[in-house]
């Protein structure tokens, strides 16, 4: 999750419906806090790919299709890539469930090896995977993900010496609230093992893990956890971006030694409840 993104999926806004009156007038069913604007999110999307593009990251567009929601601009969630391929999620959130079927396409016409995926009863969403190493997932249980797509992910994952370790997650705001396991942990370098968290919110056993693995751990500024502050993408080398609105947090990172790089995300991020891991899918690092 911290290598250098060579190779990472967007999903533009406009393709997910921010601009079409039909699709943008189910906000409220979605969660959404207010009626979206496409061409401010189109513009703060645009910023956030630029910082991509910055770092040398090949962009690949999610092709447009029919019957999307307002949350396939958050396309990190719908399938999970590994070093031996792809794995596709199947979403705790109805409205998003032709999602990973998408993905699947486009994997397809790039040669990318599809390993398999979770299947009824099972959900999963893959805001809730963190790798803690090469071969260890850890992955969130709760509203999104449940027991039986964590065990479905075992039994994908296994194959590959990849173990999987179930963290549970809090009630938070309710079931209806997008509460992801990486809404409460950011990985921003794997080889220092630091990890960005949202300590309050975050299980003791989850916190004892990390540090059992030499995770230093940097606990966001709490007045920020609603600003998405513990959201954070890296794009490898120390260089972060994150959302504009967590200055204090910000200023933690910068203080342990990473260059962060921040855009606005009033519309894109703050009103979806998705910050810069989630709008990205990154399909190559190193």
């Amino acid at each position: 999750m911290t290598g250098r993104l060579r190779r990472v999926l967007l999903c533009a806004p406009d393709v997910a419906g921010w601009s079409e009156p039909q699709a943008s007038s189910r906000w409220a069913e979605l969660g959404y806090r207010r009626a979206p604007s496409g061409a401010v999110a189109r513009a703060q999307h645009d910023r956030m790919r630029r910082h991509l593009e910055d770092a040398g990251a090949e962009i690949v567009w999610l092709p447009a299709a029919q019957g999307v929601s307002l949350d396939a601009v958050y396309a990190h969630d719908a399938s999970f890539m590994t070093d031996h391929g792809a794995v596709l999620m199947r979403m705790g959130k109805p409205a998003r469930a032709s999602e990973p079927g998408r993905h699947a396409d486009l994997y397809r016409t790039l040669g990318i090896p599809i390993l398999g995926g979770v299947e009824a009863p099972g959900t999963s969403e893959a805001g809730d995977i963190v790798w803690l190493d090469a071969r260890t997932v850890l992955v969130g249980h709760g509203y999104r993900t449940n027991q039986a797509g964590i065990e479905q992910l075992r039994g994908v994952l296994a194959p590959h010496d990849v173990e999987v370790i179930a963290a549970p997650l809090p009630y938070g705001h309710g079931p209806d609230a997008c509460l992801h396991l990486m809404s409460l942990i950011s990985v921003l370098d794997h080889d220092e093992r630091v990890a960005l968290v949202d300590l309050a919110w975050l299980a003791v056993q989850t916190v004892e893990l990390l540090r059992a693995r030499g995770f230093t751990l940097i606990e966001i500024d709490t007045t920020e956890r609603d600003a998405l502050g513990c959201n954070v993408v890296s794009l490898g080398h120390k260089l972060l971006v994150a959302l504009e609105g967590s200055p204090a947090t910000i200023a933690r990172m910068r203080d342990a030694g990473f260059d962060v790089r921040t855009f606005p995300g009033s519309e894109l991020c703050d009103n979806g409840s998705g910050g810069p891991t989630c709008l990205t899918r990154p399909i190559l690092r190193h």
